[in-house]
C-alpha cells in the first residue's frame, strides 16, 4: 500500500483529504446518479452554497474525478459527471454510507453550517 514510517501513507492521506473535504462526499454521491446540472447538485445537497459547490466541482475537476461538459446551445448548458476515476469511488461512498447508517445516531444528523 506504499506505507512510510509509522504507517503513514501519502496516497491514502491525499485520498482521505480529497473525499473528506466538507461537502465533497455529498457532491460525489449526487454525481453517482449520472450526468447532472449544477442546480440538480445544489438541490440534492441541502445547506451547500453555490459558491462552495462551484469551488468543490473545480477541485474535483482538477483531480480528474469530475468532468464538466459544455453544450453550445442557447442558453449554454453545462453538465457534470464522474470520470472513471470518480466512478471508482462508488464502493467507497457506499461503504461510508453503510458505516454511517450503523454508527451515526439520528440525533447527530442536523446539517451544520
Amino acid at each position: 500500500m506504499g506505507t512510510h514510517q509509522d504507517g503513514f501513507c501519502p496516497r491514502y492521506h491525499k485520498a482521505v483529504e480529497l473525499v473528506g473535504r466538507r461537502w465533497t462526499g455529498a457532491i460525489i454521491r449526487s454525481l453517482l446518479a449520472g450526468r447532472v446540472r449544477f442546480t440538480d447538485i445544489a438541490l440534492s445537497v441541502p445547506g451547500l452554497s453555490d459558491r462552495l459547490l462551484s469551488e468543490r466541482l473545480k477541485e474535483l475537476e482538477a483531480e480528474d474525478v469530475v468532468e464538466r461538459l459544455v453544450f453550445p446551445e442557447t442558453p449554454v448548458r453545462i453538465e457534470y459527471h464522474l470520470t472513471q476515476k470518480g466512478r471508482a469511488l462508488e464502493k467507497v461512498v457506499d461503504a461510508i454510507a453503510d458505516w454511517a447508517e450503523e454508527w451515526i445516531p439520528g440525533a447527530e444528523l442536523a446539517v451544520s453550517h
